[in-house]
């Protein structure tokens, strides 16, 4: 199958210059991927573990990174998504597990990216003498303001506007990370040398969550759409697809340090959301207010770069398999996926259902959705050793050894942290 492809921008502003071109795709992945609960946990395991394990974030980085190169690999050269090509080879009634797991991971990521944006902005702007009424209320309004921009800018702005705000996180994140002047030394130590402090028993456990949180889970997926849009359409691109997924996954990776850094340093007390705006007000005792609002300035830019990059990009997964499943049309041109009723209609419900979660205490959902989230990653690396391996279409593309053997060490650790997650 091959498809069409349209390099044009539909904007019609002209062609970027080529270094952008070749790792835009890359800085979604990071923006998307980095949200309130991965800066929560790598804050969490610094403030629990220290330094110690750092190498658990390249570890983890270097899993999602094959998986998504993987999964670039087999669309540039079948010019199916990944998820097209499950379907394709799964039994008709199998085929709607997918949407099983795709509408409760939409109405809980949504709702805690909006909770997260709301807990940021309200320790930012304020507006409301209610913490939790700000939380509501802003993240009501960011909601309505990521639809916006994807409804009103396309692509092309969206592209732009994830660039900036990846710069402005990474530089006051990584800045504070450096400005609280940590043991170097043993920074280096926990890079390199592979050990896990026993922290009561609960070292294995933080060190797990810690390597699982980068760079997201179902918006892996997304990548495939996203260099679609940018006319990557042949094995041509491969190349393009392993920098650009480089320079995001390595972003990501320095990102994770320096939350784990800056976790190690100060007191860390709250959860999610809350527990960054804590982070903030205790880095303020220890730097000064100029360093508080800087840190919240870069995990506002986070968690909202985070939310419009889901609302940009769940909507393809939705309306790829609507077509799938239910029109069975053929594959589509470049962007003609964000056009169509189902993409459109998803946008809609992904901005405005999640809004119930705002003000309700919802742990319960959360622990379930944990398991389920759990065992995503494992079904994905199947996937990928299934479809790239010896015996699949790809031919001379197919997955090399070492390519393999990392994807054989993902699916046993996310297997390991499903179980994890079973276990009472």
């Amino acid at each position: 199958m091959v498809v069409v492809s349209e390099r044009a921008d539909r904007s019609g502003a002209p062609d970027r210059p080529g270094p952008w071109r070749r790792i835009g795709p890359g800085l979604l992945v990071a923006a998307t991927g980095v949200g309130a609960g991965d800066l929560a946990t790598s804050a969490f395991t610094g403030s629990a573990l220290g330094v110690a394990v750092l190498w658990a974030v390249v570890v983890g980085a270097v899993f999602k990174f094959t998986l998504n190169e993987g999964l670039a690999r087999w669309q540039l050269v079948t010019g199916e998504t990944l998820l097209e090509g499950v379907m394709r080879r799964v039994p008709r009634p199998l085929r709607f597990a997918f949407l099983v797991y795709l509408l409760p991971w939409t109405w809980i990521v949504g709702s805690a990216l909006m909770g997260a944006c709301g807990a940021t902005a309200h320790a930012l702007f304020g507006g409301f003498e209610d913490p939790a009424t700000g939380k509501v209320v802003w993240g009501v309004v960011h909601s309505l303001a990521g639809l916006a921009l994807v409804l009103v800018g396309g692509f092309r702005l969206f592209e732009r506007l994830m660039g900036v705000a990846v710069g402005v996180m990474f530089v006051t994140v990584v800045a504070t990370a450096i400005a609280l002047a940590p043991d170097w030394a043993a920074v280096g130590n926990g890079l390199v040398v592979p050990r896990i402090p026993d922290a009561d028993g609960a070292g294995l456990g933080w060190t797990i969550a810690l390597m699982g949180g980068v760079g997201g889970t179902l918006t892996v997926l997304c990548y495939g759409y996203w260099i679609r849009e940018e006319g990557r359409d042949g094995p041509s691109d491969i190349g393009a697809c392993r920098l650009d997924l480089g320079v995001g996954y390595a972003m990501t990776a320095i990102f994770g340090i320096a939350m784990v850094v800056i976790g190690s340093t100060v007191v860390v007390e709250g959860r999610g959301a809350g527990l960054i705006v804590a982070l903030g007000d205790r880095l303020r005792d220890d730097l000064g207010p100029v360093a508080r609002n800087a840190f919240l300035v870069g995990a506002w830019a986070a968690v909202f770069s985070s939310l419009v990059g889901v609302w940009q990009a769940v909507p393809y997964l939705f309306a790829d398999f609507w077509r799938l499943a239910v029109e069975r049309r053929p594959a589509p041109v470049v962007g003609s996926l964000t056009r169509t009723r189902s993409y459109r209609f998803y946008l809609f419900a992904l901005a405005f259902a999640p809004m119930a979660g705002l003000a309700i205490d919802f742990r319960s959902v959360q622990q379930i959705y944990a398991i389920v989230g759990a065992a995503f990653m494992p079904l994905l690396a199947v996937a990928l050793l299934l479809l790239n391996g010896r015996f699949g279409p790809l031919g001379a593309h197919r997955d090399r050894v070492l390519a393999t053997v990392v994807l054989l060490g993902t699916l046993a650790f996310f297997a390991y942290q499903g179980v994890n997650a079973l276990a009472p």
